[in-house]
């Protein structure tokens, strides 16, 4: 096996100090002149010199790495939240490790204490199934920074807030506004904080249009996922609603095919209509009116709220709060034509 090349083969290749090489390598070798900067990474490359992980975290102090956790990497929702963390990651020097935990708290405590034994600097935390004693047991006494988004009433640490009660209302609303009056909501079976706030907002919105809507009758229960949504199929059409409103995108992509299935037309025979604007919306027939979450952004400032909690520990909580908009595609039948 080849010998690793080090720091010290790497100045004596050079003909200078180790310490000279290190400044350059980090970007500190402005008092050195051009040529000399350019032989050092010159031979950086061409000896492939590759620093040591562990001795550079030691030095700095830092890893230059963020753990992010996620309840689902199959949701598309999860996918372009985590593009705008590692974009954002990047364009600082950070990288990003992420995980999905399945909604499993055991294996969120795993991946959390497998994420702290290897030093990393902070993390981005998009699971509302990690209990505050998780974080009391295991982030607190390390002292490790932490952003909170999707959270299930968890109050602690940095958090990231997007406007769900406003979805919910926003939907409401619009269905109101395309005439139906018989409404039925896909809910998930354990809701977390931030649906929960959809719903009340969804209830809210239908109640001030003079729309009669009873959590304990006109919701049905699934599994926040396509096949959650396909499932519940026929307890959807047992109601006999105009309108479905999902929680998620995926729900309502599942009980599109289940209903395709049972040879209805959307939305001639029944409106469905989702929450997140997920990519696939816009692929399934006929395309899918939602309630847009700014799941991109919504990375981009869990990251950069991180990387200053990291900077700068001492600072004021932080708290972000994003809008939702509705998004109208072709799902929704207008029943006052």
């Amino acid at each position: 096996m080849a010998k690793k090349i080090t720091i010290r083969d790497l100045a004596s290749a050079a003909g200078v100090s180790v310490t000279t090489v290190s400044q350059i390598l980090n970007g500190k070798g402005n008092r050195f002149s051009k040529a000399t900067q350019e032989k050092v990474l010159h031979l950086r490359d061409e000896l492939g010199y590759v620093p040591d992980f562990n001795a550079r975290n030691l030095i700095l102090r830092s890893s230059k790495t963020i753990g992010v956790l996620v309840p689902n990497l199959n949701n598309p929702f999860f996918s372009t939240f985590i593009h705008g963390v590692d974009s954002t990651a990047r364009k600082e020097g950070f990288i990003a490790l992420v995980f999905g935990a399945n909604h499993e708290e055991d294996l969120e405590r795993f991946y959390l204490r497998q994420l702290m034994e290897r030093s990393v600097d902070g993390f981005i935390i998009a699971s509302a199934s990690i209990t505050a004693k998780t974080i009391d047991d295991l982030l607190k006494p390390w002292h490790a920074p932490y952003v909170l988004f999707d959270q299930n009433g968890n109050r602690a640490g940095d958090r990231l807030e997007v406007d769900d009660y406003q979805g919910g209302r926003q939907a409401a609303e619009y269905l109101a506004k395309m005439g139906h009056q018989k409404i039925v909501m896909l809910h998930p079976t354990n809701p977390t904080a931030n649906v929960n706030n959809r719903l009340k907002g969804f209830t809210d919105g239908l109640h001030d249009a003079g729309i009669d809507f009873d959590p304990q009758q006109d919701i049905v229960s699934a599994e926040l996922t396509k096949i959650g949504g396909y499932d519940q199929t026929d307890a959807v059409l047992a109601k006999h609603p105009t309108a479905v409103f999902s929680a998620n995108d995926e729900m309502a992509i599942g009980l599109m095919r289940g209903l395709h299935e049972k040879g209805l037309s959307i939305p001639d025979d029944i409106s469905v209509m989702g929450y997140d604007n997920i990519d696939f919306d816009e692929y399934v027939s006929p395309k899918l009116t939602t309630i847009e979450q700014p799941m991109h952004q919504i990375g981009e400032e869990a990251t950069n709220m991180l990387i200053k909690r990291v900077q700068n520990p001492e600072m004021d909580l932080q708290t972000v709060h994003l809008p939702v908009k509705l998004v109208t595609r072709d799902s929704v039948k207008n029943l006052k034509k």
